[in-house]
């Protein structure tokens, strides 16, 4: 393997160099720095493009690539001050001793002694080393490479293999320290790279075994595996992955300890497993790596060196790192190499490892989240792309409509019912911050569904009935604009009308005032989403009636775009009703398993009552929960449309579309995907 895309490295690797600029891994990782290297380009290039239009046109770009420069390095410099200030605390600290045989090629070597003088001439050159480091240097554990011992510890082939591994557990008691090497591992499945953690005097602790092995050279996937491949790739391997990262303890004779992650070569590469060695507790990184491939290409080995460096960055980890013929290194929490050996040598290095718990930083509390980030974003630009195709072959003249939907109302009943929907968003507000604030994002007393039911359920309905109370239908008889009602139909000469105005202020919905061509404003308001419509509506009769206000328009294309927008599956009842009753359902039914034995047990237990208190309750709370997450939604939204509308963009209304399918996706896909999630992980 000489080629580089093995290891992973992206544009971001680039800046490994810049002691301040890679320290914001620790947000997203390589791959952000080269999000945000990406975005400084394309702002270069853009200034470039506009060089010919005049100063400010080319000068806003700069700025915004040098202001995004500026950003990263003022939060590296921040980062990197608070990193190398002198740690309060006095944590156990451990000696490691990295050893270096410079042994590689094991191939030419078994074919002039044999494997048994192999494997004798490793062990020996690293049992002279090791004792080398315990007399010269006090290691409190020893350290060395991947596959150093090759074949299966623990799992002997032949009674010279049980000798040996017999030896290398003698040398452990006797040096008194503990040894992490790489090794065979086995299990029914097959064989495993792995690294072996043995004690003195207690043995073997564990293994870790590698979870990313090299592709073809290392494993071959089932469906891929047979007698065909390996006779076209004879060099295949045979190894299984492992099952994911490990926290083991390093024990020194006196009792310190500190816990670490172990990473196996190629596993460095990914940023999986140190974060979830940080999730687990993990106080350093422990690698081991074979980079022998790299002998005659030193600088494949200085690449993986600063590759692995960014997963210190990432989890603020301290790591050691150790191969078979260099670079072994010396990493700090910054990655920072503050020591390493030279290809080709053999030597022992040392490092000292805290057992100090550093704060989670966003990769470890969010993972990898910038490829799922992008993922997001690509799916979100192409259903864009999607829909303005589709309204561009859906854009045909507006037609007349005619009657549309209104609820006619006095000064009096808009303020009133404008005050229960406020009353209903207050509610719902402050129950969502005295979740974020004190209790958490769940639902823990009766009181919470009280104080929703009276904060926010009751205004809302009280609001819904009011409007259903003046619904009227809209329509044109003759030169009339008739607005019939249940009880009552009312009469509008269309040449007494001169202007409509939208409401500045959408409550308790979107509507227009009607000024009449004799000057005041007619007594009663009209609440609608479709201003456009009626204002076509009353022009078809040939009087011209204009739409009134600064942001008329503004306001009229918002109304109606949010109203074309709107779908059946949009329907309160099944969004905040019937859709949590099933995920109510499913979460109910567990609880009552894992509370009550069984699926009716609190039912036997303390009757139907109980059992139907008990499932409202469940169904209440998913409710309040989903329209909590319809409001995020809703607000980014509203955010991201206003925005556009802002920039006069004459994609608005697509991009709307776009955000209301993908909101929908989340809501009615992503909730049931994350609930299926959480009852995996708990079984």
């Amino acid at each position: 393997m000489a080629g580089g895309q093995a290891l992973g490295d992206t544009m971001g690797h680039g800046l490994f160099p810049s002691a301040v600029l890679r320290q914001v891994a620790d947000l997203g990782g390589a791959a952000g720095i080269t999000v945000l290297l990406l975005l400084v380009n394309e702002a270069i290039a853009f200034a470039i493009e506009q060089r010919g239009r005049g100063v400010r046109a080319w000068l806003r770009s700069l700025a915004a690539a040098a202001g995004i420069v500026a950003c990263m390095a003022g939060y590296g410099a921040m980062r990197r001050a608070d990193l190398q200030a002198a740690p309060a605390d006095n944590a156990p600290t451990l000696r490691v001793a990295m050893v270096q045989a410079n042994i590689t090629d094991y191939e030419r070597l078994r074919k002039q002694i044999g494997a048994y003088g192999v494997v004798r001439r490793v062990l020996d050159t690293h049992y002279a080393l090791s004792w080398s480091a315990i007399r010269d240097h006090q290691a409190d554990v020893l350290l060395w490479s991947e596959t150093v011992y090759p074949t299966t510890f623990g799992h002997p082939r032949s009674e010279d293999g049980a000798a040996l591994d017999r030896e290398i557990q003698g040398f452990v008691d006797a040096a008194g320290v503990p040894l992490v090497f790489g090794t065979y591992d086995r299990d029914g499945q097959g064989e495993y790279n792995a690294a072996a953690f043995l004690e003195p005097g207690k043995g073997l602790l564990g293994f870790y075994r590698k979870t990313h092995p090299f592709p073809l050279t290392e494993h071959v996937p089932r469906w891929l595996d047979g007698p065909r491949l390996r006779g076209w790739l004879p060099w295949t391997g045979t190894w299984n992955p492992g099952d994911g990262a490990r926290v083991l303890p390093l024990r020194s004779a006196d009792g310190r300890e500190v816990s670490v992650v172990p990473l196996i070569c190629l596993d460095d590469v990914h940023s999986d497993l140190a974060i979830d060695g940080a999730r687990l507790g993990a106080q350093a990184i422990v690698g081991i790596s074979n980079d022998s491939w790299f002998t005659a290409y030193p600088v494949g080995a200085r690449l993986h060196l600063a590759v692995a460096a960014f997963r210190s960055i990432e989890t603020r980890l301290p790591q050691v790192r150790v191969t078979t013929n260099g670079f072994s290194a010396i990493i700090d929490d910054t990655g920072e190499v503050l020591a390493n050996t030279s290809i080709g040598d053999q030597a022992v290095l040392t490092a000292f490892i805290s057992a100090r718990d550093p704060s989670p930083t966003l990769m470890v509390r969010w993972g990898d989240w910038v490829g799922r980030a992008g993922a997001v974003f690509l799916l979100a630009l192409a259903a864009l792309a999607a829909w303005r195709a589709l309204r561009c072959r859906a854009i045909a003249a507006p037609k007349v409509e005619s009657a549309i939907e209104v609820v006619v109302l006095t000064p009096f009943w808009r303020a009133l019912t404008g005050a229960l929907r406020l009353c209903a968003g207050a509610g719902l507000v402050w129950l969502a911050f005295d979740m974020l604030a004190r209790i958490g994002l769940q639902i823990q007393s009766l009181s919470q569904l009280w104080i929703f039911s009276a904060a926010v359920l009751a205004p809302a309905v009280a609001a819904w009935a009011i409007e259903r109370a003046f619904a009227a239908q809209a329509r044109i008889e003759g030169s009339l604009l008739v607005l019939d009602q249940r009880r009552q139909r009312i009469e509008l000469p269309v040449a007494s009308i001169s202007a409509l105005r939208p409401w500045r202020i959408p409550l308790p919905g979107s509507g227009v005032d009607v000024r009449l061509a004799s000057g005041p404003w007619w007594t009663r308001g009209l609440a609608l989403t479709r201003a456009h419509a009626l204002q076509r509506m009353l022009a078809a009769t040939g009087v011209p009636v204009r739409l009134e206000g600064r942001f008329a328009a503004a306001l009229a294309d918002r109304a109606q775009a949010r109203a074309d927008a709107r779908r059946r599956i949009d329907h309160p009842l099944l969004k905040f009703a019937l859709f949590p009753l099933l995920l109510a359902l499913v979460a109910f039914r567990l609880h009552q398993v894992i509370a009550f034995g069984g699926a009716f047990g609190e039912y036997y237990t303390f009757g139907l009552t109980a059992y139907l208190s008990g499932l409202l309750i469940w169904w209440a709370s998913w409710s309040i929960g989903l329209m909590l997450f319809a409001a995020v939604l809703r607000i980014a939204i509203e955010t991201v449309v206003i925005q556009a509308m802002a920039l006069r963009s004459a994609h608005a209304a697509a991009l709307r579309d776009a955000l209301e399918w993908l909101s929908r996706v989340v809501f009615y896909l992503g909730v049931p995907a994350w609930l299926a999630w959480r009852l995996l992980a708990m079984g």
